[in-house]
């Protein structure tokens, strides 16, 4: 089983071990919430966010896989733990390989489709602003440094 099966299997599954195992040593990863994480940081985000929820639904689709280069669109279900909501996120990752783990994975997601499901009102009225976009991401940040004992 290729390495784009194998993380997506274990997403789905919620083995963020299984996850993290999938990246190379010198790995990065980017989405509009963690725009910018490195190798120890992209595996406990995966832990953090997989431990944290418990009614997470994830399918995926691979569009391509080759030696060098994925594409997957993947869709995950859950309950937003910071407002209770339910959100249907629909992410298209892109990622570069080598030796058959991932060295660069590139998420992208309507980011205020994704805030007005997550954040209701606020994410209808200012989801699509770079203010409630850095608020998230700053908060997220300060969740990940916490779950690495920081």
């Amino acid at each position: 089983m290729d390495v784009l099966q194998r993380f997506y299997s274990a997403f789905a599954q919620r083995d963020w071990a299984a996850m993290g195992a999938c990246y190379h040593t010198s790995a990065r990863f980017s989405d509009p919430v963690f725009p910018d994480l490195d190798e120890a940081q992209v595996r406990a985000m995966w832990r953090m966010l997989l431990t944290s929820g418990s009614d997470l639904s994830v399918t995926y689709t691979v569009l391509q896989a080759e030696a060098t280069k994925g594409r997957v669109r993947w869709e995950a279900r859950y309950t937003f733990s910071r407002s209770g909501r339910k959100v249907h996120n629909v992410v298209t990752s892109e990622f570069v390989l080598k030796d058959d783990r991932i060295v660069v994975q590139r998420d992208q997601f309507d980011f205020w489709r994704w805030s007005r499901q997550a954040l209701g009102i606020s994410g209808v009225l200012l989801g699509w602003t770079p203010i409630v976009r850095g608020k998230v991401q700053q908060l997220a940040a300060a969740n990940l440094r916490k779950a690495m004992g920081g």
